[in-house]
């Protein structure tokens, strides 16, 4: 996955600290909307700098796609996936909607604590590896 970031600083000779703006699906086209309040906030990232960009550069940062889809397949999915299972497992076991509902409820909640868990793990060993691949 290629994106564009902007150089923030220099870590060390191989590293620089990047920012890359976070993307949304409404595009923050805020003229054209009513407005949601939210802001264009940036993550702020180690990468790899083999071409020596310097601080204040434009570049195209690359990143592992199969890992990626990976986390938005955890984030996204897995909760969704155990809320259908606990609703849909429930409506066998007892005909209570309360039930089926707070059956619902539980299955969307245990499927974020993996997102959780791997959000630390992956905070703990540096986050997503980004590597500059050119200037802009």
């Amino acid at each position: 996955m290629t994106q564009i970031a902007t150089v923030e600083r220099i870590i060390d000779a191989n590293h620089a600290e990047i920012s890359v703006p976070r993307k949304s699906a409404c595009g923050h086209d805020c003229e054209e909307c009513a407005g949601c309040g939210v802001t264009g906030a940036a993550v702020h990232a180690r990468a790899l700098n083999p071409i020596g960009a310097s601080p204040g550069q434009k570049v195209v940062v690359q990143s592992d796609t199969g890992k990626m889809l990976h986390i938005i397949a955890l984030v996204y999915l897995t909760p969704v996936v155990l809320f259908f299972v606990g609703y849909f497992l429930m409506m066998a076991v007892a005909a209570s909607p309360a039930a089926q509902y707070l059956a619902a409820g539980a299955g969307f909640a245990a499927g974020i604590l993996p997102a959780v868990r791997y959000d630390r793990r992956l905070r703990a060993r540096g986050g997503i590896s980004f590597q500059i691949v050119r200037l802009l």
